[in-house]
């Protein structure tokens, strides 16, 4: 990978939760210009974790969410995916920064074709649903959004490949976004039904579950005042009532899979994670579009989003290669050294706020281990890793109960630098080792960012913050974990 990466790699601190020099943004949202004019297809988080629900100690849950800054009331369409479009999540579990084991997501719509009768002809509807319905009664619904699930074990494109079983011809039902409580009542129970517990192909250690479908925006940020030149108080107190995505949803996709199907072996517990979005080389529009073929699609599969740690794209890569970052894989990413060595985001800090000092070491070194390789016996997957961007796990750390969990995650397992296990607050089994939704990888980011894993840097130790508070009530214990989706039409009203 060259000298100067390997000179930089032996170099890095053993802090061994050191990661990003990044603060906030919404994780990956709009993060690149190319990535903005295609909007099914931006992925912007990714969470990978031990399942802390009750009595499923023995399996990761990842979630990668796509479809960013969804208002709830976005009728009449709402927020299909792109049945065009190629959704991965990956898995290296031998530290080659390759993909070992991918799950492939494909999409399809289907209409319906409802019609009601208007002056002695019946006539296509505009909307989507007809009436109320619900997870036993379908028939007021005009479309449908129906996927399959693959697993490719080695290269995504020329592995082995085995399709998960679904319940039904056209694959799993994703249940439709959540419209109003008077097209759907009881929304929960509705979007519930579609959990399906599944056997993962390859693999006997037991069964999993996949949940794909709409859930509220699980980001924490105050997003403009972030990218108004950080026009907030970065020491000043949190708020829970300050989150400017706390009216948005997402689309989540959910995958609880088995530990033993997921690592090497029982004795290679670490595994790093991110997911893709592809679309075909060619895009040529219809003159004269269909419902299901507005487009021609051709060529080879063409990678446009990527995500493993957040927020990557969003404030560390520099302008100019975003895009390339989003078509680039983690084998790849020596090109992208010197972001991370030379990071522009504090000295950015400093500028706004000349009292604040930022760190002065350099190449950063204390950044260059997570975010690249990982730490040797920690959340390294093998002794000798080829460097790449992911998110990384060591499975065989317990998963902390929900009720214990911190939201700073491991960064306070840390005193000056120093691994402190017994320190107030340290919890090992938060960001970065993988990413829980409760994380506040926000806080975290940025602290670190500011030299909080340095022991002598002169603001490493104060509390920068984008001041959003995560209460732990947002989300659940349970698979799925995400909240309910914001309704469109909070509520039901009756014509008089």
């Amino acid at each position: 990978m060259g000298t100067k990466l390997a000179a930089a790699c032996a170099a890095a601190s053993l802090a061994w939760w050191a990661w990003s020099p990044i603060t906030a943004g919404a994780s990956s949202h709009r993060e690149a210009p190319l990535i903005t004019e295609l909007p099914k297809v931006d992925g912007t988080d990714f969470y990978m974790f031990r399942s802390y629900e009750s009595g499923r100690d023995g399996f990761v849950t990842i979630i990668a969410n796509w479809l960013p800054l969804q208002d709830a009331y976005g009728g009449p369409n709402y927020f299909f995916l792109d049945p065009d479009a190629l959704y991965e999540i990956h898995i290296d579990n031998t530290g080659d920064a390759k993909e070992d084991i991918t799950f492939q997501f494909r999409f399809q719509n289907t209409l319906r074709g409802l019609t009601v009768p208007v002056g002695g002809q019946n006539v296509p509807v505009p909307l989507i649903n007809i009436g109320p319905i619900s997870a036993g009664n379908l028939q007021n619904l005009n479309m449908t959004e129906t996927y399959t699930l693959d697993v490719v074990r080695g290269n995504r494109r020329t592995g082995q490949r085995q399709r998960v079983n679904a319940p039904g011809p056209n694959g799993f039902l994703k249940p439709t976004d959540n419209i109003g409580q008077k097209s759907i009542p009881g929304y929960a129970a509705f979007a519930t039904a579609q959990i399906h517990t599944v056997n993962w192909p390859g693999c006997d250690a037991g069964q999993g579950r996949v949940f794909v479908g709409q859930r509220k925006e699980s980001f924490y940020v105050n997003l403009g005042e972030i990218f108004d030149l950080i026009n907030l108080d970065p020491l000043g107190p949190p708020d829970a009532k300050r989150n400017i995505l706390d009216d948005k949803n997402i689309t989540s996709f959910i995958l609880e899979v088995p530990i033993a199907c997921l690592r090497r072996d029982a004795n290679s517990p670490v595994i790093g994670g991110w997911m893709t979005s592809s679309l075909r080389q060619a895009r040529v529009l219809r003159p004269q579009p269909t419902f299901d073929r507005p487009t021609v699609e051709g060529g080879a599969w063409t990678q446009v989003s990527r995500l493993g740690m957040p927020l990557v794209n969003e404030v560390v890569i520099g302008l100019p290669d975003k895009d390339k970052f989003n078509a680039s894989k983690p084998e790849n990413d020596a090109q992208f050294l010197t972001y991370v060595t030379n990071p522009t985001l504090p000295a950015l800090i400093q500028t706004l706020f000349p009292s604040v000092q930022a760190p002065n070491t350099f190449p950063r070194n204390d950044l260059v281990a997570v975010f690249l390789t990982g730490v040797q016996g920690v959340n390294q997957i093998t002794a000798n890793p080829t460097p790449g961007e992911m998110l990384r796990l060591n499975t065989s750390i317990p998963a902390t109960p929900a009720s214990q969990q911190n939201v700073l995650g491991a960064a306070l397992c840390f005193v000056n630098g120093t691994l402190t296990l017994n320190n107030p607050g340290c919890d090992p089994a938060g960001f970065p080792n993988g990413r829980r939704p409760i994380d506040d990888v926000v806080d975290i980011e940025l602290r670190v960012a500011m030299g909080y894993l340095l022991p002598s840097s002169p603001s490493g130790q104060q509390p920068f913050t984008d001041q959003t508070r995560i209460p732990i009530s947002s989300f659940s214990e349970q698979f799925p974990y995400l909240a309910t989706p914001i309704p469109g039409s909070p509520q039901s009203a009756t014509p008089q």
